[in-house]
């Protein structure tokens, strides 16, 4: 929830309240501790706020106190005053961020890039090559917008938190899941690894379609279309091969290959002869190094390779 000054100000006094007013449950401890560690200035702003606060009750030991004191014969009550001060300002700031609207994050990866992201209920999402999502995580609400690209979700189930993916027109809803979403090129494909999740089209302007979807289902949506088929556990865990830099063709068609190289690549593999699209070709290679895929054309198919323009030519 990182944002304007004001607003992790906001935060950080919404957070000093709530610890002062008794001992926060395990769930908001590891929130408090995971917006702690989303940056140093949630960290300076929450100790700048608890100083406050603590400042703010020395005063008021004071003036109990220390009935005597010059400070207390020359000002009766202006500390209490400023003590009150203190402590509505950050009754305030508490209160106005819990009244505003809930912030978005947002996390991307370049052409080639792998981030893993976890949140505090336990839910951990996990970035492939150029990827943009934004998430909305609150007591409330728990939104992700996959905007394009491909993420892994291991979602931690609550039936009161509803987790939500909105991407490319459809939603899909978690019923205690991990599963795979590919967002590219106009179609959306989803591939459900464990549990259960629904998938339903979000844009009322579409083809309505929905699927109930259980282990092994992998589903490919359009604008106005919906199928489903079977994949084997083997062929999904191949399919996240990209998750430790590694990319499995078996029997692939070169093009789609090729397609797959490039997704990860700025050097692009193009295949200069058409009649070469449907060869298929197996192997375990490194997703962000074309210079082996060139090679292993090379070497095991026969191929010709030509680096011409920034780019990597195949043919015969």
């Amino acid at each position: 929830m990182s944002g304007s000054a004001q607003q992790i100000r906001f935060e950080a006094g919404a957070w000093v309240e709530r610890r002062d007013a008794g001992s926060l449950t395990e769930a908001e401890q590891a929130e408090f501790e995971a917006w702690l560690a989303q940056s140093t200035s949630h960290r300076v702003a929450y100790w700048r706020a608890d100083a406050a606060w603590s400042s703010a009750d020395r005063i008021r030991v004071l003036d109990s106190t220390n009935p005597e004191s010059s400070t207390r014969r020359i000002l009766p009550g202006a500390i209490k005053v400023a003590a009150a001060f203190v402590l509505m300002a950050t009754l305030a700031a508490g209160a106005a961020f819990y009244s505003r609207p809930p912030a978005d994050r947002t996390y991307a990866t370049p052409v080639g890039g792998h981030e893993a992201v976890s949140f505090a209920d336990g839910t951990r999402i996990e970035l492939s090559t150029d990827t943009l999502m934004r998430a909305r995580m609150t007591t409330n609400e728990r939104t992700i917008w996959l905007d394009h690209g491909e993420a892994y979700f291991q979602v931690k189930h609550n039936s009161e938190r509803p987790f939500i993916v909105m991407v490319a027109g459809h939603k899909i809803t978690d019923l205690g899941t991990k599963f795979l979403v590919t967002a590219d090129a106009g179609k959306l494909q989803v591939a459900l690894v464990q549990g259960r999740a629904r998938i339903d089209t979000a844009d009322k302007w579409m083809q309505q379609h929905s699927a109930l979807l259980k282990p092994g289902d992998v589903v490919l949506a359009t604008t106005d279309s919906m199928s489903r088929t079977r994949e084997t556990a083997k062929a999904l865990a191949n399919a996240l091969s990209w998750r430790n830099g590694l990319l499995v063709f078996r029997r692939t068609p070169l093009s789609e290959a090729a397609y797959q190289i490039n997704r990860y690549n700025r050097e692009k593999v193009v295949i200069a002869d058409a009649s070469l699209n449907e060869m298929p070709i197996s192997g375990t290679l490194s997703a962000n190094d074309p210079e082996q895929f060139a090679r292993v054309l090379e070497n095991i198919f026969g191929l010709k390779t030509q680096r011409k323009s920034g780019a990597i030519l195949i043919s015969r």
